[in-house]
């Protein structure tokens, strides 16, 4: 049996690759701490819940969900977006309902992308928007992001050569999972660089809510290209509203990027069950409440996480944004996050992601997801404590 060539650089992939040594660790005995995965164990909102459980009661929400079924969400999602950032959308045309973001930025370079183009991604970046340039045929220039650019590209370091090949760039800010923010400053610079390349720019941006210490919300990339001149943005329901397992995103942008995301999305996919639809739009038009509590939880256990890992000698930055933490790891472990995270799991149970696992520029640092309550991530600092000091 032959499989195409496109499945080989996608042989490989960070949470795959810890779901691997998770499960092999659980064979061995170990208690499983997964810090691995940024799924919230937070529940969604009970008015969002109430309204998927009616809907499941009401027979004519349980057949195909077709574009013209999904108005209602794509009304409430423009509603949201200006009333957070003024900018007029017009949900007919500049809202796509998405089975998850991560449906959308996959699934966008099929529409942008000929084969041998060039895609420009962030390294250190989310591993799906890479794999959506694989399946398209393209080629991925990575731009690094350094701790001493504050892990923002340099848009002067991509070669013109590359350049003149590439068709898009993929930003997301807050990011994952260096939990860096980019101010406007910054987007209004990679908006003026893609019109001038005639690129098409792309902002991922799941952790529109998700920033600490009472600090300004993070800005749009349409704030920055208001006539959405080139640009599309994407939103999930995962991470503000806790609705991961629901699997909900949409696409706010260019009419035309909009609609070419839709053809993509018509021959692949219907839409998403109208009662999910349903919840997210009690989400979203409803009170916000719920997530001003998700944010004060994950700022409490960053709090306490960060406190721990100094306890133990391990001094981190500590982040404004995302629910993660992102650590230079110490010596010996510098350069082999890899064996590091899976030696991790094997001797203690605590699982990680190795930042190789999110490019080349990854490399050195591991990310913890703050998906556990203070005292378990309290716990999993003494077992790396443990850990260290038995493989010094």
């Amino acid at each position: 049996m032959q499989f195409s060539n496109r499945l080989q650089p996608l042989s490989t992939n960070v949470f795959a690759d810890m779901d691997k040594a998770k499960a092999q660790a659980k064979a061995q005995g170990q208690e499983i701490i997964d810090l691995s995965l940024g799924s919230s164990d937070l529940p969604a909102a009970e008015d969002t819940i109430v309204a998927i459980e009616n809907s499941l009661r009401d027979r004519t929400t349980h057949g195909y969900l077709l574009y013209n079924g999904t108005r209602a969400f794509r009304q409430a999602a423009a509603k949201w977006y200006t009333e957070r950032f003024g900018i007029v959308v017009a949900p007919e045309t500049e809202v796509l309902q998405l089975i998850g973001s991560q449906e959308g930025t996959a699934h966008l370079p099929l529409a942008i992308l000929n084969p041998g183009d060039f895609a420009l991604l962030l390294d250190p970046g989310y591993p799906s928007h890479a794999g959506g340039v694989y399946l398209a045929g393209g080629q991925i220039y990575p731009m690094p992001l350094l701790a001493e650019n504050q892990f923002l590209p340099v848009f002067a370091d991509v070669p013109d050569s590359v350049v003149t090949q590439a068709k898009m760039m993929v930003l997301s800010y807050p990011h994952n999972p260096t939990t860096a923010i980019a101010p406007l400053s910054f987007f209004e610079e990679a908006v003026a660089f893609c019109r001038q390349h005639n690129l098409v720019l792309v902002h991922d941006f799941p952790y529109v809510d998700i920033v600490f210490d009472n600090r300004e919300k993070p800005p749009s990339i349409l704030q920055a290209d208001p006539h959405k001149q080139v640009s599309i943005e994407f939103f999930t329901m995962s991470k503000s509203y806790n609705m991961g397992g629901f699997r909900v995103g949409y696409a706010i942008g260019n009419k035309d990027l909009i609609k070419a995301l839709r053809q993509i999305k018509a021959v692949v996919d219907f839409n998403q069950y109208l009662g999910i639809l349903n919840g997210a739009i009690s989400a979203l038009s409803g009170s916000q409440v719920s997530v001003e509590k998700t944010v004060a939880t994950f700022q409490a256990r960053r709090d306490a996480f960060i406190t721990a890992l100094n306890k133990i000698g391990w001094q981190v930055t500590k982040p404004e944004a995302t629910m993660y933490i992102w650590a230079k790891l110490p010596e010996p472990w510098q350069d082999k996050s890899i064996d590091f995270c899976t030696k991790l799991v094997a001797q203690t149970g605590v699982a990680v992601s190795p930042g190789a696992g999110f490019g080349k520029a990854g490399e050195g640092y591991v990310r913890f997801a703050l998906v556990k309550e203070p005292k378990i991530l309290e716990l999993a600092a003494e077992k790396i404590s443990m850990f260290l000091n038995r493989n010094k």
